[in-house]
Protein backbone atom coordinates (compact mmCIF):
# COMPACT_ATOMS: atom_id res chain seq x y z
CA UNK A 1 0.00 0.00 0.00
CA UNK A 2 1.40 3.85 -1.32
CA UNK A 3 0.26 5.96 1.51
CA UNK A 4 0.24 10.05 0.45
CA UNK A 5 0.53 13.24 3.07
CA UNK A 6 0.54 15.99 2.74
CA UNK A 7 2.17 18.65 4.83
CA UNK A 8 2.63 22.24 4.97
CA UNK A 9 5.87 22.38 6.68
CA UNK A 10 9.02 20.81 4.45
CA UNK A 11 9.74 17.95 6.86
CA UNK A 12 10.15 13.48 6.57
CA UNK A 13 7.57 12.01 7.91
CA UNK A 14 8.03 8.15 8.14
CA UNK A 15 4.98 5.85 7.78
CA UNK A 16 6.67 2.91 6.82
CA UNK A 17 5.42 -0.26 7.83
CA UNK A 18 1.47 0.76 8.51
CA UNK A 19 -0.13 -1.85 6.01
CA UNK A 20 -3.81 -3.26 6.10
CA UNK A 21 -2.37 -6.84 6.48
CA UNK A 22 -6.23 -8.69 5.21
CA UNK A 23 -6.00 -9.94 1.75
CA UNK A 24 -10.18 -9.97 2.24
CA UNK A 25 -10.34 -6.13 1.50
CA UNK A 26 -9.52 -3.24 -0.47
CA UNK A 27 -6.95 -0.17 0.01
CA UNK A 28 -9.22 3.02 1.17
CA UNK A 29 -7.18 5.88 -0.54
CA UNK A 30 -6.73 9.21 1.00
CA UNK A 31 -5.29 12.89 -0.42
CA UNK A 32 -4.18 14.95 2.08
CA UNK A 33 -5.24 19.12 2.75
CA UNK A 34 -3.96 21.25 5.48
CA UNK A 35 -7.52 23.15 6.58
CA UNK A 36 -7.80 26.55 8.03
CA UNK A 37 -9.68 25.28 11.59
CA UNK A 38 -13.10 27.36 12.28
CA UNK A 39 -14.14 27.34 15.51
CA UNK A 40 -17.02 24.55 15.32
CA UNK A 41 -16.93 21.58 17.72
CA UNK A 42 -15.49 18.61 16.33
CA UNK A 43 -13.86 20.76 12.95
CA UNK A 44 -11.86 17.14 12.67
CA UNK A 45 -12.37 13.47 14.37
CA UNK A 46 -11.98 14.00 18.40
CA UNK A 47 -8.86 12.88 19.55
CA UNK A 48 -8.54 11.55 23.46
CA UNK A 49 -8.47 9.09 25.98
CA UNK A 50 -11.14 6.81 27.84
CA UNK A 51 -11.68 4.71 30.80
CA UNK A 52 -13.21 1.67 29.27
CA UNK A 53 -11.01 -0.42 27.70
CA UNK A 54 -8.60 -0.58 30.84
CA UNK A 55 -10.94 -0.24 33.69
CA UNK A 56 -13.92 -1.70 32.60
CA UNK A 57 -16.70 0.30 35.15
CA UNK A 58 -13.69 0.15 38.06
CA UNK A 59 -12.08 3.33 37.92
CA UNK A 60 -11.30 5.48 40.43
CA UNK A 61 -10.82 9.57 40.59
CA UNK A 62 -6.95 8.77 41.65
CA UNK A 63 -6.56 6.64 38.04
CA UNK A 64 -8.06 8.67 36.11
CA UNK A 65 -6.64 12.25 37.12
CA UNK A 66 -3.08 10.04 36.66
CA UNK A 67 -4.17 9.33 33.36
CA UNK A 68 -5.22 12.90 32.29
CA UNK A 69 -2.10 14.02 33.28
CA UNK A 70 -0.07 11.53 30.80
CA UNK A 71 -2.55 12.92 27.91
CA UNK A 72 -1.57 15.91 29.22
CA UNK A 73 2.13 15.82 28.96
CA UNK A 74 2.80 13.20 26.40
CA UNK A 75 -0.74 13.11 24.56
CA UNK A 76 -2.07 16.93 23.71
CA UNK A 77 0.53 18.05 21.87
CA UNK A 78 -0.38 15.06 19.59
CA UNK A 79 -3.88 16.29 19.47
CA UNK A 80 -5.22 14.22 22.22
CA UNK A 81 -7.47 16.42 24.32
CA UNK A 82 -10.38 15.22 25.58
CA UNK A 83 -10.08 12.38 29.32
CA UNK A 84 -13.78 10.30 29.22
CA UNK A 85 -14.94 7.93 32.03
CA UNK A 86 -16.88 5.67 30.77
CA UNK A 87 -19.92 3.78 32.45
CA UNK A 88 -21.06 3.68 36.05
CA UNK A 89 -19.11 5.83 37.91
CA UNK A 90 -22.27 6.34 39.69
CA UNK A 91 -22.22 2.69 40.59
CA UNK A 92 -21.08 1.69 44.48
CA UNK A 93 -18.42 -0.83 44.09
CA UNK A 94 -19.79 -3.44 46.76
CA UNK A 95 -20.21 -7.33 47.19
CA UNK A 96 -22.88 -7.90 44.23
CA UNK A 97 -22.32 -5.07 42.17
CA UNK A 98 -21.31 -6.16 38.28
CA UNK A 99 -22.49 -4.08 34.88
CA UNK A 100 -25.84 -5.74 34.50
CA UNK A 101 -26.64 -5.21 38.65
CA UNK A 102 -29.21 -2.71 39.49
CA UNK A 103 -29.77 -1.58 43.04
CA UNK A 104 -25.91 -0.35 43.43
CA UNK A 105 -26.68 3.36 41.98
CA UNK A 106 -26.96 6.42 43.44
CA UNK A 107 -28.46 8.71 42.49
CA UNK A 108 -29.81 12.53 43.79
CA UNK A 109 -33.41 13.71 44.77
CA UNK A 110 -34.51 14.05 41.32
CA UNK A 111 -33.76 11.24 40.17
CA UNK A 112 -30.19 12.17 38.29
CA UNK A 113 -27.06 9.57 38.55
CA UNK A 114 -24.37 11.17 40.93
CA UNK A 115 -20.85 10.11 41.42
CA UNK A 116 -19.87 7.06 43.70
CA UNK A 117 -18.35 9.37 46.38
CA UNK A 118 -16.08 6.80 47.38
CA UNK A 119 -14.57 6.26 44.07
CA UNK A 120 -14.57 10.03 43.14
CA UNK A 121 -14.20 11.48 46.87
CA UNK A 122 -13.62 15.38 45.56
CA UNK A 123 -17.55 14.86 44.71
CA UNK A 124 -18.57 14.07 47.96
CA UNK A 125 -20.88 17.01 49.30
CA UNK A 126 -23.26 17.58 46.56
CA UNK A 127 -20.43 18.81 43.95
CA UNK A 128 -20.40 16.54 41.35
CA UNK A 129 -17.79 15.85 38.65
CA UNK A 130 -16.91 19.84 38.88
CA UNK A 131 -13.69 20.12 40.86
CA UNK A 132 -12.34 16.64 38.42
CA UNK A 133 -13.68 18.68 35.51
CA UNK A 134 -11.93 22.08 37.21
CA UNK A 135 -8.80 19.75 37.46
CA UNK A 136 -8.80 18.30 33.95
CA UNK A 137 -8.85 22.18 32.45
CA UNK A 138 -6.08 23.04 34.54
CA UNK A 139 -4.50 20.76 32.49
CA UNK A 140 -5.27 22.17 29.44
CA UNK A 141 -7.73 19.24 28.46
CA UNK A 142 -11.34 18.49 28.18
CA UNK A 143 -13.69 16.74 30.72
CA UNK A 144 -15.80 13.99 29.27
CA UNK A 145 -18.70 11.68 31.13
CA UNK A 146 -20.27 7.99 29.85
CA UNK A 147 -24.30 8.53 30.40
CA UNK A 148 -27.12 5.91 29.99
CA UNK A 149 -30.00 5.65 28.06
CA UNK A 150 -33.32 7.11 29.57
CA UNK A 151 -33.74 6.81 33.30
CA UNK A 152 -32.72 4.43 35.71
CA UNK A 153 -34.90 2.06 37.58
CA UNK A 154 -33.66 3.28 40.80
CA UNK A 155 -35.53 6.57 40.09
CA UNK A 156 -38.15 4.75 38.66
CA UNK A 157 -38.02 2.61 42.00
CA UNK A 158 -38.22 5.42 44.35
CA UNK A 159 -40.49 7.42 41.61
CA UNK A 160 -38.12 10.52 42.13
CA UNK A 161 -40.07 14.80 41.11
CA UNK A 162 -39.07 15.54 38.17
CA UNK A 163 -36.72 19.11 38.18
CA UNK A 164 -38.38 22.00 36.02
CA UNK A 165 -41.73 19.62 35.17
CA UNK A 166 -44.04 22.36 34.61
CA UNK A 167 -47.74 21.19 34.94
CA UNK A 168 -49.34 17.85 35.90
CA UNK A 169 -49.90 14.48 34.03
CA UNK A 170 -52.71 14.26 32.43
CA UNK A 171 -55.15 12.91 34.97
CA UNK A 172 -53.20 13.11 37.90
CA UNK A 173 -55.57 15.64 38.92
CA UNK A 174 -52.53 18.47 39.45
CA UNK A 175 -49.88 16.14 41.04
CA UNK A 176 -46.39 16.79 39.70
CA UNK A 177 -44.52 15.06 37.38
CA UNK A 178 -42.52 12.08 38.84
CA UNK A 179 -39.97 9.14 37.18
CA UNK A 180 -43.06 6.24 36.78
CA UNK A 181 -44.92 9.00 34.63
CA UNK A 182 -41.95 9.60 31.99
CA UNK A 183 -40.55 5.67 32.11
CA UNK A 184 -41.20 3.79 29.43
CA UNK A 185 -40.19 0.45 31.11
CA UNK A 186 -41.69 -1.78 28.21
CA UNK A 187 -38.20 -0.22 26.26
CA UNK A 188 -35.37 -0.90 28.52
CA UNK A 189 -31.63 -0.95 27.43
CA UNK A 190 -31.22 -3.97 25.15
CA UNK A 191 -27.48 -4.95 27.44
CA UNK A 192 -28.50 -3.83 30.84
CA UNK A 193 -32.63 -4.24 31.35
CA UNK A 194 -32.46 -4.29 35.06
CA UNK A 195 -30.56 -0.67 34.99
CA UNK A 196 -32.33 1.99 32.64
CA UNK A 197 -35.39 2.07 30.62
CA UNK A 198 -36.57 4.80 28.16
CA UNK A 199 -38.02 8.33 28.68
CA UNK A 200 -41.15 9.83 26.87
CA UNK A 201 -39.41 12.68 25.56
CA UNK A 202 -43.09 13.75 23.85
CA UNK A 203 -44.51 14.51 27.33
CA UNK A 204 -43.41 17.73 29.82
CA UNK A 205 -42.10 15.90 32.62
CA UNK A 206 -39.75 13.52 29.88
CA UNK A 207 -38.50 16.51 28.62
CA UNK A 208 -37.81 18.03 31.98
CA UNK A 209 -36.21 15.12 33.00
CA UNK A 210 -33.48 15.13 30.02
CA UNK A 211 -32.97 18.91 30.08
CA UNK A 212 -32.11 18.59 33.80
CA UNK A 213 -29.43 16.29 33.37
CA UNK A 214 -27.47 17.85 30.84
CA UNK A 215 -27.99 21.59 32.78
CA UNK A 216 -26.32 19.41 35.27
CA UNK A 217 -23.64 17.85 33.42
CA UNK A 218 -22.41 21.63 32.13
CA UNK A 219 -22.61 23.22 35.26
CA UNK A 220 -19.93 20.73 36.47
CA UNK A 221 -18.16 21.58 33.41
CA UNK A 222 -18.43 18.59 31.12
CA UNK A 223 -17.02 19.31 27.64
CA UNK A 224 -18.08 15.63 25.85
CA UNK A 225 -20.95 13.23 26.37
CA UNK A 226 -21.07 9.60 25.79
CA UNK A 227 -24.80 8.61 24.99
CA UNK A 228 -25.08 5.21 25.41
CA UNK A 229 -28.08 2.82 24.65
CA UNK A 230 -29.57 4.23 21.73
CA UNK A 231 -27.74 3.85 18.54
CA UNK A 232 -27.81 0.43 16.57
CA UNK A 233 -30.49 -1.62 15.89
CA UNK A 234 -31.13 -3.20 18.94
CA UNK A 235 -31.31 0.16 20.70
CA UNK A 236 -32.04 3.46 18.44
CA UNK A 237 -34.06 5.91 19.85
CA UNK A 238 -33.89 8.76 17.50
CA UNK A 239 -36.84 10.75 19.67
CA UNK A 240 -34.21 10.79 22.69
CA UNK A 241 -31.04 11.67 20.41
CA UNK A 242 -33.11 14.42 19.42
CA UNK A 243 -33.92 15.39 23.23
CA UNK A 244 -30.89 15.33 24.09
CA UNK A 245 -29.60 17.45 21.41
CA UNK A 246 -31.65 19.75 21.86
CA UNK A 247 -30.97 20.02 25.60
CA UNK A 248 -27.51 20.26 24.70
CA UNK A 249 -27.99 23.24 22.87
CA UNK A 250 -30.24 24.59 25.75
CA UNK A 251 -26.56 24.41 27.83
CA UNK A 252 -25.06 27.25 25.94
CA UNK A 253 -22.00 24.86 26.49
CA UNK A 254 -19.90 23.57 23.98
CA UNK A 255 -20.17 19.65 24.69
CA UNK A 256 -19.21 17.19 21.82
CA UNK A 257 -22.38 14.70 21.30
CA UNK A 258 -21.24 11.09 21.28
CA UNK A 259 -23.81 8.16 20.84
CA UNK A 260 -22.62 4.56 21.38
CA UNK A 261 -22.69 1.38 20.49
CA UNK A 262 -23.59 1.00 17.13
CA UNK A 263 -24.54 -2.49 16.99
CA UNK A 264 -25.39 -2.96 13.41
CA UNK A 265 -25.77 0.08 12.42
CA UNK A 266 -26.07 1.21 8.66
CA UNK A 267 -25.48 4.44 6.60
CA UNK A 268 -29.23 5.29 6.62
CA UNK A 269 -29.01 5.04 10.73
CA UNK A 270 -26.04 7.58 10.23
CA UNK A 271 -28.09 10.08 7.80
CA UNK A 272 -30.68 10.05 10.37
CA UNK A 273 -28.52 11.28 13.32
CA UNK A 274 -25.37 12.97 12.18
CA UNK A 275 -26.86 16.28 11.90
CA UNK A 276 -28.02 15.84 15.73
CA UNK A 277 -24.54 14.14 16.88
CA UNK A 278 -20.54 14.44 16.70
CA UNK A 279 -19.71 10.97 16.38
CA UNK A 280 -21.57 8.04 16.13
CA UNK A 281 -20.40 4.21 16.86
CA UNK A 282 -20.97 2.10 14.27
CA UNK A 283 -19.99 -1.43 15.25
CA UNK A 284 -20.68 -3.12 18.60
CA UNK A 285 -17.23 -3.12 20.95
CA UNK A 286 -14.28 -3.55 19.46
CA UNK A 287 -11.86 -5.44 21.30
CA UNK A 288 -8.04 -6.82 21.13
CA UNK A 289 -8.44 -9.59 18.52
CA UNK A 290 -8.26 -9.74 14.65
CA UNK A 291 -11.64 -10.88 14.31
CA UNK A 292 -13.10 -7.50 15.62
CA UNK A 293 -10.84 -5.38 13.68
CA UNK A 294 -11.43 -7.13 10.87
CA UNK A 295 -15.11 -6.45 10.79
CA UNK A 296 -14.68 -2.74 10.51
CA UNK A 297 -13.25 -2.79 6.91
CA UNK A 298 -17.12 -3.12 5.15
CA UNK A 299 -18.35 -0.93 8.12
CA UNK A 300 -15.67 1.96 7.12
CA UNK A 301 -16.02 1.39 3.33
CA UNK A 302 -19.91 1.57 3.80
CA UNK A 303 -20.00 4.55 5.92
CA UNK A 304 -17.08 6.27 3.43
CA UNK A 305 -19.31 5.63 0.35
CA UNK A 306 -22.34 7.42 2.05
CA UNK A 307 -20.57 10.50 2.46
CA UNK A 308 -20.91 10.57 5.99
CA UNK A 309 -17.43 11.15 6.94
CA UNK A 310 -17.18 14.98 8.11
CA UNK A 311 -20.99 15.47 7.39
CA UNK A 312 -22.76 18.16 8.78
CA UNK A 313 -23.19 17.77 12.69
CA UNK A 314 -24.41 19.33 16.07
CA UNK A 315 -24.94 22.92 16.52
CA UNK A 316 -23.02 23.70 12.88
CA UNK A 317 -20.25 21.41 13.63
CA UNK A 318 -19.13 18.30 12.05
CA UNK A 319 -19.77 14.38 12.43
CA UNK A 320 -17.96 11.18 12.57
CA UNK A 321 -18.78 7.58 12.09
CA UNK A 322 -16.58 6.17 15.30
CA UNK A 323 -14.89 2.57 14.88
CA UNK A 324 -14.91 2.30 18.33
CA UNK A 325 -12.07 3.15 21.25
CA UNK A 326 -7.96 1.52 20.62
CA UNK A 327 -7.83 -1.53 22.13
CA UNK A 328 -4.22 -0.93 22.86
CA UNK A 329 -1.32 -1.19 25.78
CA UNK A 330 -2.52 -2.54 28.90
CA UNK A 331 -6.88 -3.70 29.25
CA UNK A 332 -9.04 -4.95 31.07
CA UNK A 333 -11.62 -7.12 30.44
CA UNK A 334 -15.45 -6.69 28.99
CA UNK A 335 -17.69 -6.45 31.67
CA UNK A 336 -14.83 -6.95 34.31
CA UNK A 337 -14.96 -5.93 38.02
CA UNK A 338 -11.42 -5.33 37.60
CA UNK A 339 -8.97 -2.74 35.93
CA UNK A 340 -5.79 -3.36 33.90
CA UNK A 341 -4.43 -6.94 34.58
CA UNK A 342 -3.19 -7.57 30.89
CA UNK A 343 -1.47 -6.30 27.49
CA UNK A 344 -2.91 -6.24 24.31
CA UNK A 345 -3.67 -9.51 22.44
CA UNK A 346 -3.17 -7.90 19.01
CA UNK A 347 0.04 -8.12 17.31
CA UNK A 348 1.85 -5.41 16.13
CA UNK A 349 1.38 -5.62 12.26
CA UNK A 350 -2.23 -6.03 13.52
CA UNK A 351 -2.23 -2.60 15.76
CA UNK A 352 -0.59 -0.40 12.73
CA UNK A 353 -3.53 -2.05 10.81
CA UNK A 354 -6.24 -1.11 12.90
CA UNK A 355 -5.21 2.33 13.49
CA UNK A 356 -4.11 2.88 9.67
CA UNK A 357 -7.70 1.85 8.88
CA UNK A 358 -9.06 4.04 11.46
CA UNK A 359 -7.05 6.91 10.56
CA UNK A 360 -8.15 6.20 6.82
CA UNK A 361 -11.69 6.67 7.84
CA UNK A 362 -11.03 9.62 9.64
CA UNK A 363 -12.86 7.75 13.11
CA UNK A 364 -12.39 9.51 16.50
CA UNK A 365 -9.22 8.31 17.95
CA UNK A 366 -9.71 7.27 21.43
CA UNK A 367 -6.95 5.31 23.12
CA UNK A 368 -8.44 2.84 25.28
CA UNK A 369 -4.99 1.15 27.42
CA UNK A 370 -3.84 2.79 30.69
CA UNK A 371 -1.68 5.47 30.12
CA UNK A 372 0.57 4.65 33.02
CA UNK A 373 1.81 1.43 31.63
CA UNK A 374 2.41 2.66 27.98
CA UNK A 375 5.10 1.67 26.19
CA UNK A 376 7.45 3.31 23.81
CA UNK A 377 6.00 1.20 20.96
CA UNK A 378 2.66 1.82 21.12
CA UNK A 379 3.05 5.53 22.09
CA UNK A 380 5.00 5.96 19.09
CA UNK A 381 1.79 3.88 16.96
CA UNK A 382 -0.57 6.79 18.49
CA UNK A 383 1.68 10.25 18.17
CA UNK A 384 2.71 9.32 14.49
CA UNK A 385 2.56 12.24 12.67
CA UNK A 386 1.57 11.18 9.18
CA UNK A 387 -1.04 8.89 10.26
CA UNK A 388 -2.49 11.94 12.52
CA UNK A 389 -2.22 14.08 9.61
CA UNK A 390 -4.49 11.23 7.15
CA UNK A 391 -7.11 11.46 10.07
CA UNK A 392 -7.44 14.75 10.40
CA UNK A 393 -6.99 16.33 7.66
CA UNK A 394 -7.54 13.85 4.73
CA UNK A 395 -10.61 13.83 2.24
CA UNK A 396 -12.73 12.01 -0.64
CA UNK A 397 -11.85 8.56 1.89
CA UNK A 398 -12.91 5.58 0.09
CA UNK A 399 -12.15 2.28 -1.03
CA UNK A 400 -10.29 1.82 -4.59
CA UNK A 401 -12.25 -0.94 -6.21
CA UNK A 402 -10.45 -4.36 -7.12
CA UNK A 403 -12.45 -4.93 -9.50
CA UNK A 404 -14.17 -2.57 -12.17
CA UNK A 405 -16.71 -0.55 -10.49
CA UNK A 406 -20.43 -0.98 -10.60
CA UNK A 407 -21.83 -0.25 -13.70
CA UNK A 408 -17.99 1.13 -15.02
CA UNK A 409 -15.94 -0.73 -17.20
CA UNK A 410 -13.14 1.70 -15.93
CA UNK A 411 -9.90 -0.55 -14.49
CA UNK A 412 -9.01 -0.50 -11.00
CA UNK A 413 -6.02 1.61 -10.21
CA UNK A 414 -4.70 -1.43 -7.73
CA UNK A 415 -5.52 -4.67 -6.93
CA UNK A 416 -5.23 -7.02 -4.05
CA UNK A 417 -2.45 -9.88 -5.14
CA UNK A 418 -0.76 -12.09 -2.52
CA UNK A 419 2.77 -11.80 -2.21
CA UNK A 420 3.84 -14.50 -4.11
CA UNK A 421 2.02 -12.84 -7.18
CA UNK A 422 4.26 -12.11 -10.32
CA UNK A 423 2.13 -10.30 -12.19
CA UNK A 424 1.53 -6.70 -10.07
CA UNK A 425 1.71 -3.64 -10.93
CA UNK A 426 5.26 -1.94 -11.48
CA UNK A 427 6.46 1.46 -10.88
CA UNK A 428 8.86 4.19 -12.78
CA UNK A 429 10.00 7.47 -13.36
CA UNK A 430 8.69 8.84 -16.65
CA UNK A 431 10.22 12.30 -17.60
CA UNK A 432 7.68 15.08 -18.18
CA UNK A 433 7.49 16.49 -21.84
CA UNK A 434 6.59 19.78 -19.99
CA UNK A 435 8.90 22.79 -19.92
CA UNK A 436 9.75 23.16 -16.26
CA UNK A 437 8.04 20.58 -14.89
CA UNK A 438 9.12 17.75 -12.46
CA UNK A 439 9.38 14.25 -13.43
CA UNK A 440 6.58 11.99 -12.68
CA UNK A 441 6.27 8.76 -10.88
CA UNK A 442 4.15 6.27 -12.90
CA UNK A 443 2.56 2.87 -12.26
CA UNK A 444 1.67 0.13 -15.21
CA UNK A 445 -0.86 -2.79 -14.37
CA UNK A 446 -1.41 -5.42 -16.69
CA UNK A 447 -5.03 -6.56 -17.22
CA UNK A 448 -5.59 -10.28 -18.07
CA UNK A 449 -9.16 -9.80 -19.10
CA UNK A 450 -8.39 -7.31 -21.36
CA UNK A 451 -6.14 -8.37 -24.60
CA UNK A 452 -2.76 -6.04 -24.61
CA UNK A 453 -4.80 -3.18 -22.34
CA UNK A 454 -2.98 -1.86 -19.21
CA UNK A 455 -4.28 0.36 -16.59
CA UNK A 456 -1.94 3.28 -16.25
CA UNK A 457 -1.35 6.50 -14.30
CA UNK A 458 1.13 8.73 -13.47
CA UNK A 459 1.83 11.35 -9.74
CA UNK A 460 3.77 14.51 -10.34
CA UNK A 461 6.51 14.62 -7.91
CA UNK A 462 10.26 15.67 -7.40
CA UNK A 463 12.83 15.12 -4.93
CA UNK A 464 12.44 17.22 -1.63
CA UNK A 465 15.44 19.21 -2.94
CA UNK A 466 13.59 20.34 -6.05
CA UNK A 467 16.07 18.85 -7.79
CA UNK A 468 15.53 16.33 -10.92
CA UNK A 469 15.61 13.01 -10.14
CA UNK A 470 19.20 10.74 -10.18
CA UNK A 471 20.81 8.44 -12.75
CA UNK A 472 21.49 6.44 -9.85
CA UNK A 473 17.99 6.24 -8.41
CA UNK A 474 16.61 5.43 -12.03
CA UNK A 475 19.02 2.58 -12.32
CA UNK A 476 17.75 1.15 -9.29
CA UNK A 477 14.38 1.53 -10.07
CA UNK A 478 15.38 -0.09 -13.44
CA UNK A 479 17.03 -3.27 -11.77
CA UNK A 480 14.78 -6.13 -11.13
CA UNK A 481 16.57 -7.07 -8.23
CA UNK A 482 15.18 -4.45 -6.36
CA UNK A 483 11.26 -5.65 -7.17
CA UNK A 484 9.50 -5.95 -3.82
CA UNK A 485 5.98 -6.89 -2.82
CA UNK A 486 3.62 -4.10 -0.93
CA UNK A 487 0.19 -4.83 0.33
CA UNK A 488 -1.57 -5.42 -2.69
CA UNK A 489 0.54 -4.12 -5.46
CA UNK A 490 4.41 -4.28 -6.45
CA UNK A 491 5.95 -1.37 -5.56
CA UNK A 492 9.96 -1.19 -5.69
CA UNK A 493 11.71 -1.36 -2.72
CA UNK A 494 14.50 0.58 -3.35
CA UNK A 495 14.78 2.64 -0.55
CA UNK A 496 14.61 6.43 -2.09
CA UNK A 497 14.01 8.60 0.74
CA UNK A 498 11.78 11.37 0.73
CA UNK A 499 10.29 12.69 -2.48
CA UNK A 500 7.29 15.03 -2.90
CA UNK A 501 4.26 15.82 -5.41
CA UNK A 502 5.50 18.85 -7.33
CA UNK A 503 3.85 21.87 -6.07
CA UNK A 504 3.67 23.48 -9.60
CA UNK A 505 0.15 25.58 -9.70
CA UNK A 506 -1.07 23.98 -12.21
CA UNK A 507 -4.61 25.10 -13.84
CA UNK A 508 -7.39 23.13 -16.14
CA UNK A 509 -10.74 22.52 -16.75
CA UNK A 510 -10.31 18.50 -15.46
CA UNK A 511 -13.22 19.28 -12.71
CA UNK A 512 -10.93 20.50 -10.51
CA UNK A 513 -12.11 20.58 -7.13
CA UNK A 514 -12.33 23.67 -5.60
CA UNK A 515 -12.46 24.46 -1.68
CA UNK A 516 -11.58 27.60 0.25
CA UNK A 517 -9.13 28.67 2.94
CA UNK A 518 -6.61 25.51 1.66
CA UNK A 519 -3.09 26.01 2.69
CA UNK A 520 -2.09 22.63 0.18
CA UNK A 521 -3.91 20.22 -1.90
CA UNK A 522 -2.66 17.03 -3.98
CA UNK A 523 -1.42 16.99 -6.86
CA UNK A 524 -3.11 15.85 -10.26
CA UNK A 525 -3.30 12.49 -10.83
CA UNK A 526 -3.93 11.08 -14.28
CA UNK A 527 -6.18 8.29 -13.36
CA UNK A 528 -9.76 7.67 -13.83
CA UNK A 529 -10.12 6.82 -10.43
CA UNK A 530 -8.37 9.65 -8.65
CA UNK A 531 -10.28 12.81 -8.85
CA UNK A 532 -7.96 15.64 -10.95
CA UNK A 533 -7.25 18.75 -8.56
CA UNK A 534 -5.42 21.37 -8.54
CA UNK A 535 -1.99 21.94 -6.50
CA UNK A 536 -1.13 24.29 -4.61
CA UNK A 537 1.92 25.95 -3.14
CA UNK A 538 3.01 23.71 -0.09
CA UNK A 539 4.33 20.32 -0.69
CA UNK A 540 3.18 16.99 -0.68
CA UNK A 541 5.77 14.50 0.27
CA UNK A 542 5.36 11.11 -0.60
CA UNK A 543 7.60 8.24 1.75
CA UNK A 544 8.64 5.36 -0.32
CA UNK A 545 10.47 2.75 1.58
CA UNK A 546 11.06 -0.77 1.76
CA UNK A 547 8.71 -3.26 4.61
Amino acid sequence: MVSMAMSGRRKSLDFSGFVITSQQFLIISCLMVSVAVAQELAITPPRGWNSYDSFSWTITEDQFLANAQIVATTLKSSGYEYVVIDFLWFRMRLPGASVTSPGFDIIDEWGRPVPDPVRWPSTAGGKGFAPIAEKVHAMGLKFGIHVMRGISTAAVANNTPILGAQGSPEGAGGRPWSAQDIALTSQPCSWMPGCFVSVNTSSEGGTAFINSLYQQYASWGVDFVKHDCVFGADDLSLDEITAVSQAIANTSRPIVYSLSPGVRATPSMGSAVNELVHMYRVTSDDWDTWGDVALHFDVARDFAAAGLIGAQGLQDGYSWPDLDMLPLGWLTDPGANKGPHRPTNLSPDEQKSQITLWAMAKSPLMYGGDLRQIDQDTLDLITNPVMLNINAYSFGNAEIAAGPLLGSQALPVLSLAACSETKGASWAVKKSSIPGAYDQLCWTIPTASIAQTNSEGCLNWTMSSLSSISGTWQQAMDSKNNIGHLGNAHVWSYDAGNMCLDSLDYRSNLGILHLSNLEAHAGIMTSGQFLPCSKQKSQVFLEVSQL
